[in-house]
């Protein structure tokens, strides 16, 4: 194990762990610059906060659908196959947003209808992605390699609003194209990537084995507390889809303010990836975890009631910080508590949640933008998550009061 050293960087001297990471912060990167640019494209066409909330349910949708058959994929085929072919799609979704913006967009629908076909490519690739990690490192390096995964998708997300924002000034279809160039490159990487044999599930598919994972998630509290507790959290806290209309209504800026609108949370995020990379959490696991969902709470609150651009970007940097260390920790609790063979389908249900709280909460954001505005739309949202957070940590005491994660002794 002389790869993996008790530094947090360790695990990148081991090739295959680096070039899945490399070809993740690329795809990640191309995502985070194409949502800018869809978000400003529907939000110039129409000028309705409603339609910007369309844009995640049209993600969201096939991705309910398709997200179980999606976990026994992931436990039935091999795992890097399957995020590999994941990456061929979103490049054509991205080719189809180059050729939609090349002629000329009038109305969003086609727009809509590429973003279900990336909602369906994102739902095979959740599983797979989530499962496919704890298969590349030792156990006893897993929650560095978590949070190290962490820290390079964030600084993506980071970079690729700011350069998704600036590019947009030279015309949607120079965004897309580099979004395409950027997926093509992440392909070729994970093409060279080896994961070792993983204990692939040979049961054919049923409704008893694709709803094995929601089984397992339901029979361990401290699972199903933890990522019930994102899923309500996110879903009234979201304030993603709102973005555009907070750059140009009330900050009264552009595209470029944008891009570092959307930055801010990934900002706040990575640096406390890159502190949990070198200082894991071992102590009071469960506190942490509430802490970081009421600061994004909070954040949440502070976004709705202020015109400062300042103010605004530090709100979402706390935002960012605070969902950081639950992610952390949910990510952690939901893969050492499942066995190899169903980690596919568990990490398929903690997908769904996932996906819940983040398109569907856009669709939720835009909607109750469009019934109360836009500043009662997030300073409701935060209260909400605020509460859920005081009714889970009730609801789930032993969540609440986890001092170590399970089987702690293995992690150096």
């Amino acid at each position: 194990m002389a790869l993996f050293s008790a530094n947090g960087l360790g695990v990148l001297r081991h090739r295959n762990f680096s070039l899945y990471l490399s070809a993740r912060l690329l795809s990640a990167l191309a995502v985070n610059m194409q949502s800018v640019a869809i978000g400003w494209q529907v939000y110039a066409v129409t000028g309705n906060v409603y339609d910007l909330g369309l844009i995640g349910l049209a993600q969201f949708a096939p991705f309910f659908l398709l997200i179980l058959p999606a976990g026994h994929v992931a436990d039935r085929y091999n795992r890097r196959t399957v995020i590999t072919c994941c990456f061929v799609l979103q490049l054509l979704c991205g080719l189809l947003l180059f050729l939609l913006s090349w002629a000329g967009l009038k109305s969003i629908w086609p727009v809509l209808s590429v973003l279900a076909l990336y909602g369906s490519a994102r739902a095979f690739m959740m599983p797979a992605s989530q499962a496919i990690l704890i298969n590349m490192v030792p156990p006893e390096s897993f929650s560095k390699a978590v949070a190290l995964n962490s820290s390079i998708f964030h600084v993506a997300v980071i970079v690729g609003p700011t350069l998704g924002g600036l590019l947009y000034l030279a015309g949607a279809t120079t965004v897309y194209v580099t979004v395409a160039a950027l997926l093509s490159i992440s392909i070729c990487l994970m093409l060279a990537t080896r994961i070792p044999p993983q204990q692939v599930q040979r049961e054919p598919a049923s409704w008893h084995t694709l709803l094995e994972g929601l089984r397992f998630v339901w029979s361990r509290p401290v699972v199903l507390g933890a990522i019930s507790l994102d899923l309500f959290a996110v879903l009234f806290g979201g304030a993603t889809a709102l973005l555009p209309a907070l750059a140009r209504d009330v900050l009264h800026a552009g595209p470029a303010m944008l891009g570092l609108l959307r930055t801010a949370p990934a900002i706040g995020a990575v640096v406390i990836s890159v502190a949990l990379a070198f200082w894991p959490i071992t102590r009071r696991v469960g506190s942490w975890m509430f802490a970081g969902v009421a600061v994004f709470g909070a954040g949440t609150i502070v976004l709705g009631t202020t015109s400062n651009a300042m103010l605004a970007l530090a709100a979402l940097f706390l935002m960012g910080a605070g969902d950081m260390v639950s992610v952390y920790i949910r990510h952690i609790l939901v893969q050492v508590e499942t066995p190899d063979a169903i980690r596919g389908r568990v990490s398929a249900v903690n997908a769904v949640f996932i996906g819940a709280s983040n398109e569907l909460g856009e669709f939720e954001s835009g909607v109750t933008a469009s019934w109360f505005g836009l500043v009662r739309a997030l300073v409701l949202g935060g209260v909400a998550t605020l509460a859920v957070t005081g009714i889970w940590m009730w609801r789930f005491p032993v969540l609440a009061k986890m001092d170590r994660f399970p089987h702690a002794g293995r992690e150096s």
